[in-house]
């Protein structure tokens, strides 16, 4: 028996180390990742993710845009003053604008001033008379614009009385009213937009929260088996963290690059359509379509909040489902209302 055995040792020919090391390599099966990498509901949860993040960020290129756009226009505003001089019989209109002009550049304050003249009010009034207007014939006031220091307005008081005693008939416009009523249509606008910002923001909040915990009730074999075979509660949370923070990544980061492109897309658009009427109603309305450094910088917190918060969801789902399997397996008796 021991002689046939030798014998057939001897015939089975002996393998080169090389080989063997070989054969062991290849048995080794590759290890795949503990999560799926890619489901069914990873791919709807990263497109949830982008549409609520594209919604939220353009709501905040919006609010952005607005805000700087009602500052521009306070700033216009009260950059100027207006002294209205109306035509007379006995009024030497070019002199008294003159006069006007410079007795306002006197006070403290002013730091230019422009007299209006018959071609400009000409054009100014050509919108509601047409064309050929001969202001000769028409009592139309002019203008004489006054430039002002921001930080150290006049004093328009002492200015309107001044020019009603040399001119009777010039009138001083500060401006006020209409300064006021931009700033409280400013800061209407802006609370309202902010009131829009925080709804989309918390539907998206609400949105990613409840979408991750459907994406990890479909995996919540996996859970299971793994804890099953004695995975501790903190590697396993600490896996399906990174597999949601790269689904939370791409979604929120693709969503924030629509946003972003489409802001540069629509600034691209009006620069190179300037002068036509479509282009200087959507300019009156909503100003010029860029959102500084400040709107760019929102889009990418916008996007870090997403993550983290699709993270934290993930974690804190898988966590509650591992303790609700210990509390299963030490009372089998709920296992109907945990499963419910």
């Amino acid at each position: 028996m021991s002689d046939s055995r030798t014998k057939h040792q001897k015939d089975v020919p002996e393998q080169a180390p090389e080989a063997q090391q070989r054969r062991t390599e290849m048995r080794v099966r590759p290890t795949g990742p503990i999560v799926p990498s890619s489901n069914v509901s990873g791919h709807a949860l990263m497109c949830v993710i982008a549409i609520m993040s594209f919604l939220a960020c353009l709501t905040l290129g919006g609010v952005s845009m607005v805000r700087a756009t009602a500052q521009s226009w306070q700033s216009q505003i009260s950059r100027e003053i207006t002294i209205q001089i109306k035509p007379d019989d006995n009024l030497d209109m070019e002199k008294a604008l003159a006069d006007a002009r410079d007795l306002a550049l006197t006070f403290s304050g002013t730091t230019d001033g422009k007299i209006v003249d018959r071609a400009a009010t000409a054009r100014l009034l050509e919108p509601w008379l047409g064309e050929g207007l001969d202001l000769d014939e028409l009592p139309v006031p002019r203008l004489v614009i006054i430039t002002i220091d921001e930080s150290n307005p006049p004093d328009f008081a002492a200015m309107r009385k001044a020019l009603t005693e040399i001119i009777p008939q010039a009138f001083l416009d500060d401006h006020r009213t209409w300064v006021d009523r931009l700033v409280a249509m400013a800061n209407t606008t802006a609370m309202i937009g902010t009131g829009v910002l925080t709804l989309v923001f918390s539907a998206m909040v609400l949105t990613v929260v409840f979408a991750t915990r459907g994406a990890l009730s479909g995996n919540r074999h996996i859970v299971e088996v793994l804890h099953f075979v004695g995975a501790e509660a903190g590697f396993v949370a600490s896996e399906f963290q990174k597999h949601f923070l790269r689904i939370s990544l791409k979604g929120a980061g693709a969503g924030g690059l629509l946003a972003a492109l489409f802001f540069a897309l629509a600034g691209f658009w009006q620069s190179r359509t300037l002068a036509t009427p479509e282009t200087d109603q959507a300019t009156a309305l909503f100003g010029t379509f860029t959102i500084g450094y400040g709107g760019y910088l929102g889009i990418a917190a916008i996007i870090v909040v997403i993550a983290i918060l699709t993270t934290v969801t993930a974690r804190l789902t898988v966590t509650r489902t591992i303790y609700e399997i210990d509390l299963i397996r030490s009372d089998p008796g709920r296992t109907d209302l945990y499963q419910s």
